[in-house]
Protein backbone atom coordinates (compact mmCIF):
# COMPACT_ATOMS: atom_id res chain seq x y z
CA UNK A 1 0.00 0.00 0.00
CA UNK A 2 2.86 2.37 0.80
CA UNK A 3 4.43 1.81 -2.63
CA UNK A 4 1.08 2.32 -4.36
CA UNK A 5 0.51 5.56 -2.46
CA UNK A 6 3.96 6.82 -3.44
CA UNK A 7 3.28 6.02 -7.10
CA UNK A 8 0.00 7.96 -6.93
CA UNK A 9 1.69 10.95 -5.36
CA UNK A 10 4.50 10.93 -7.92
CA UNK A 11 2.08 10.64 -10.84
CA UNK A 12 -0.27 13.34 -9.61
CA UNK A 13 2.66 15.55 -8.70
CA UNK A 14 3.94 15.33 -12.25
CA UNK A 15 0.48 16.28 -13.55
CA UNK A 16 0.26 19.26 -11.25
CA UNK A 17 3.79 20.61 -11.29
CA UNK A 18 4.72 19.79 -14.90
CA UNK A 19 1.73 19.29 -17.15
CA UNK A 20 -0.55 21.79 -15.43
CA UNK A 21 0.50 24.90 -17.28
CA UNK A 22 3.82 23.29 -18.03
CA UNK A 23 5.95 21.05 -20.14
CA UNK A 24 5.30 17.65 -21.68
CA UNK A 25 6.36 15.36 -24.52
CA UNK A 26 3.20 16.04 -26.56
CA UNK A 27 3.09 19.49 -28.10
CA UNK A 28 -0.03 21.46 -27.17
CA UNK A 29 -0.90 25.11 -27.08
CA UNK A 30 -3.69 27.66 -27.24
CA UNK A 31 -3.91 28.29 -30.98
CA UNK A 32 -4.14 26.38 -34.25
CA UNK A 33 -4.07 22.59 -34.55
CA UNK A 34 -2.69 22.14 -31.03
CA UNK A 35 -5.26 24.45 -29.42
CA UNK A 36 -7.93 23.54 -26.84
CA UNK A 37 -10.40 22.18 -29.41
CA UNK A 38 -7.83 19.54 -30.42
CA UNK A 39 -6.30 18.64 -27.06
CA UNK A 40 -8.31 15.46 -26.67
CA UNK A 41 -7.02 14.07 -29.99
CA UNK A 42 -3.34 14.92 -29.52
CA UNK A 43 -2.62 11.93 -27.28
CA UNK A 44 -4.50 9.06 -25.60
CA UNK A 45 -3.31 10.55 -22.32
CA UNK A 46 -5.30 13.70 -23.13
CA UNK A 47 -8.64 12.03 -23.93
CA UNK A 48 -10.32 13.52 -20.84
CA UNK A 49 -9.95 16.95 -22.46
CA UNK A 50 -12.70 15.91 -24.91
CA UNK A 51 -14.50 13.07 -23.08
CA UNK A 52 -14.59 14.39 -19.52
CA UNK A 53 -17.88 15.49 -17.96
CA UNK A 54 -16.42 17.55 -15.11
CA UNK A 55 -14.01 19.80 -16.96
CA UNK A 56 -12.64 23.20 -15.98
CA UNK A 57 -12.90 26.12 -16.35
CA UNK A 58 -16.60 26.98 -16.17
CA UNK A 59 -18.96 29.93 -16.10
CA UNK A 60 -19.95 30.09 -12.44
CA UNK A 61 -23.68 30.78 -12.13
CA UNK A 62 -26.87 29.15 -10.88
CA UNK A 63 -25.35 28.91 -7.43
CA UNK A 64 -26.59 26.65 -4.64
CA UNK A 65 -26.49 28.20 -1.16
CA UNK A 66 -24.31 26.17 1.21
CA UNK A 67 -22.69 26.52 4.61
CA UNK A 68 -19.13 26.30 3.30
CA UNK A 69 -16.49 25.97 6.04
CA UNK A 70 -13.77 28.55 6.45
CA UNK A 71 -10.52 27.82 4.64
CA UNK A 72 -7.47 27.55 6.86
CA UNK A 73 -4.40 28.92 5.04
CA UNK A 74 -0.84 28.64 6.37
CA UNK A 75 2.10 30.38 4.70
CA UNK A 76 5.25 28.74 6.05
CA UNK A 77 6.89 28.29 2.66
CA UNK A 78 8.04 30.85 0.14
CA UNK A 79 8.44 31.31 -3.62
CA UNK A 80 11.81 30.07 -4.89
CA UNK A 81 11.70 30.48 -8.68
CA UNK A 82 9.65 31.98 -11.49
CA UNK A 83 9.44 30.16 -14.80
CA UNK A 84 8.26 30.89 -18.33
CA UNK A 85 7.40 27.43 -19.69
CA UNK A 86 5.84 28.67 -22.92
CA UNK A 87 2.29 28.15 -21.67
CA UNK A 88 2.21 30.30 -18.54
CA UNK A 89 4.31 32.06 -15.93
CA UNK A 90 4.70 29.61 -13.06
CA UNK A 91 6.06 30.27 -9.57
CA UNK A 92 7.53 27.33 -7.68
CA UNK A 93 7.39 27.28 -3.89
CA UNK A 94 9.19 25.54 -1.04
CA UNK A 95 7.22 23.17 1.24
CA UNK A 96 5.15 24.65 4.05
CA UNK A 97 2.41 26.67 2.34
CA UNK A 98 -0.86 24.84 2.92
CA UNK A 99 -4.64 25.05 2.96
CA UNK A 100 -7.09 22.79 4.80
CA UNK A 101 -10.06 21.57 2.73
CA UNK A 102 -12.52 18.86 3.82
CA UNK A 103 -10.41 18.25 6.91
CA UNK A 104 -7.38 17.41 4.74
CA UNK A 105 -4.16 19.40 4.48
CA UNK A 106 -3.14 20.33 0.94
CA UNK A 107 0.38 21.63 0.25
CA UNK A 108 0.99 24.29 -2.38
CA UNK A 109 3.08 23.01 -5.30
CA UNK A 110 3.08 26.10 -7.49
CA UNK A 111 0.95 28.98 -8.69
CA UNK A 112 0.63 30.39 -12.19
CA UNK A 113 -1.33 32.88 -14.28
CA UNK A 114 -3.79 33.08 -17.17
CA UNK A 115 -4.92 36.08 -19.22
CA UNK A 116 -7.76 36.57 -19.79
CA UNK A 117 -9.35 34.64 -16.94
CA UNK A 118 -10.37 31.04 -17.50
CA UNK A 119 -13.31 30.96 -15.12
CA UNK A 120 -16.18 33.40 -15.60
CA UNK A 121 -18.54 34.75 -12.96
CA UNK A 122 -22.09 34.91 -14.35
CA UNK A 123 -20.68 35.53 -17.82
CA UNK A 124 -18.10 38.09 -16.72
CA UNK A 125 -14.50 37.64 -17.84
CA UNK A 126 -11.56 39.12 -15.95
CA UNK A 127 -8.21 40.41 -17.25
CA UNK A 128 -6.17 37.86 -15.30
CA UNK A 129 -6.52 34.81 -13.06
CA UNK A 130 -4.06 33.05 -10.75
CA UNK A 131 -4.27 29.34 -9.95
CA UNK A 132 -2.73 28.02 -6.73
CA UNK A 133 -2.22 24.26 -7.19
CA UNK A 134 -2.21 22.12 -4.03
CA UNK A 135 -1.80 18.42 -3.35
CA UNK A 136 -2.56 16.29 -0.29
CA UNK A 137 -0.55 13.30 0.97
CA UNK A 138 -2.62 10.90 -1.17
CA UNK A 139 -2.06 12.80 -4.40
CA UNK A 140 -5.47 14.52 -4.51
CA UNK A 141 -5.39 17.96 -6.11
CA UNK A 142 -7.08 21.23 -5.23
CA UNK A 143 -6.91 24.58 -7.01
CA UNK A 144 -7.62 27.95 -5.42
CA UNK A 145 -8.43 30.48 -8.14
CA UNK A 146 -7.97 34.22 -7.66
CA UNK A 147 -9.51 36.61 -10.18
CA UNK A 148 -7.97 40.01 -10.90
CA UNK A 149 -9.80 43.16 -11.96
CA UNK A 150 -8.23 46.38 -13.23
CA UNK A 151 -7.25 48.84 -10.53
CA UNK A 152 -4.15 49.81 -8.62
CA UNK A 153 -0.81 48.23 -9.48
CA UNK A 154 -0.35 44.97 -7.58
CA UNK A 155 2.89 45.28 -5.55
CA UNK A 156 3.63 41.54 -5.40
CA UNK A 157 2.90 41.05 -9.10
CA UNK A 158 5.24 43.95 -9.78
CA UNK A 159 8.06 42.18 -7.91
CA UNK A 160 7.37 38.91 -9.70
CA UNK A 161 7.23 40.50 -13.14
CA UNK A 162 10.66 42.06 -12.59
CA UNK A 163 12.03 38.51 -12.39
CA UNK A 164 9.76 37.08 -15.12
CA UNK A 165 11.75 35.49 -17.97
CA UNK A 166 10.76 37.01 -21.31
CA UNK A 167 11.76 33.79 -23.08
CA UNK A 168 11.29 30.17 -21.99
CA UNK A 169 13.45 29.66 -18.92
CA UNK A 170 13.61 29.95 -15.15
CA UNK A 171 14.86 32.67 -12.80
CA UNK A 172 15.59 32.34 -9.11
CA UNK A 173 13.50 34.58 -6.83
CA UNK A 174 15.84 36.54 -4.60
CA UNK A 175 13.26 38.44 -2.55
CA UNK A 176 10.89 37.23 0.17
CA UNK A 177 7.62 36.16 -1.43
CA UNK A 178 4.88 34.51 0.62
CA UNK A 179 2.44 33.07 -1.95
CA UNK A 180 -0.70 33.66 0.11
CA UNK A 181 0.12 37.37 0.32
CA UNK A 182 -1.51 37.58 -3.12
CA UNK A 183 -4.83 36.47 -1.66
CA UNK A 184 -7.45 38.96 -0.39
CA UNK A 185 -8.33 39.24 3.30
CA UNK A 186 -11.84 37.93 2.64
CA UNK A 187 -11.51 34.22 1.83
CA UNK A 188 -15.21 33.53 1.06
CA UNK A 189 -15.46 31.29 -1.96
CA UNK A 190 -17.40 29.34 -4.55
CA UNK A 191 -16.78 25.62 -4.89
CA UNK A 192 -17.22 22.99 -7.57
CA UNK A 193 -15.72 19.71 -8.77
CA UNK A 194 -13.54 20.08 -11.85
CA UNK A 195 -10.33 19.25 -13.65
CA UNK A 196 -6.95 20.60 -14.61
CA UNK A 197 -7.44 23.28 -17.27
CA UNK A 198 -4.53 22.04 -19.39
CA UNK A 199 -3.68 18.60 -20.77
CA UNK A 200 -4.16 15.92 -19.51
CA UNK A 201 -7.31 17.63 -18.12
CA UNK A 202 -7.36 15.23 -15.15
CA UNK A 203 -10.67 15.30 -13.26
CA UNK A 204 -11.38 14.95 -9.55
CA UNK A 205 -9.85 18.34 -8.70
CA UNK A 206 -11.38 20.36 -5.88
CA UNK A 207 -11.96 23.89 -7.20
CA UNK A 208 -12.12 26.91 -4.88
CA UNK A 209 -12.82 30.27 -6.57
CA UNK A 210 -12.44 33.23 -4.23
CA UNK A 211 -15.33 35.70 -4.26
CA UNK A 212 -13.18 38.76 -3.59
CA UNK A 213 -10.98 39.98 -6.42
CA UNK A 214 -7.42 41.30 -6.37
CA UNK A 215 -6.37 44.33 -8.38
CA UNK A 216 -3.82 44.51 -11.15
CA UNK A 217 -2.89 47.41 -13.40
CA UNK A 218 -3.51 47.35 -17.12
CA UNK A 219 0.23 47.80 -17.63
CA UNK A 220 0.98 44.66 -15.60
CA UNK A 221 -1.51 42.60 -17.60
CA UNK A 222 -0.16 43.92 -20.88
CA UNK A 223 3.38 42.98 -19.88
CA UNK A 224 2.25 39.43 -19.11
CA UNK A 225 0.38 39.18 -22.42
CA UNK A 226 3.40 40.46 -24.33
CA UNK A 227 5.65 37.80 -22.80
CA UNK A 228 3.09 35.03 -23.46
CA UNK A 229 2.46 36.27 -27.00
CA UNK A 230 -1.09 34.89 -26.98
CA UNK A 231 -4.12 34.47 -24.71
CA UNK A 232 -3.43 31.44 -22.50
CA UNK A 233 -6.95 30.62 -21.33
CA UNK A 234 -8.96 27.48 -22.05
CA UNK A 235 -12.58 28.28 -23.04
CA UNK A 236 -15.26 27.51 -20.46
CA UNK A 237 -16.57 23.94 -20.43
CA UNK A 238 -20.11 22.57 -19.95
CA UNK A 239 -21.22 22.43 -16.32
CA UNK A 240 -23.35 19.33 -16.99
CA UNK A 241 -24.82 17.90 -13.77
CA UNK A 242 -22.44 19.65 -11.41
CA UNK A 243 -23.53 21.98 -8.64
CA UNK A 244 -21.71 25.23 -7.84
CA UNK A 245 -21.79 26.03 -4.15
CA UNK A 246 -21.53 29.46 -2.59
Amino acid sequence: MRIRRMLIIIAMGLYASILYGGEGKVKWGYTGKTGPVYWGSLSPEFEMCSKGKNQSPIDLKGFIEADLPELNFEDNGHAIYIENNGHTIKVGVSPGTTVEIDGRKFTLLQFHFHSPSENLIEGRSFPMEAHFVYQDKDGNLAVVALLFEYGEKNPLIEKLWKKMPEKVGKNKITFTCKPHNLLPKNKDYYRFNGSLTTPPCTEGVRWIVLKEYATVSKEQVERFKKVMGMPNNRPVQPVNARVILK
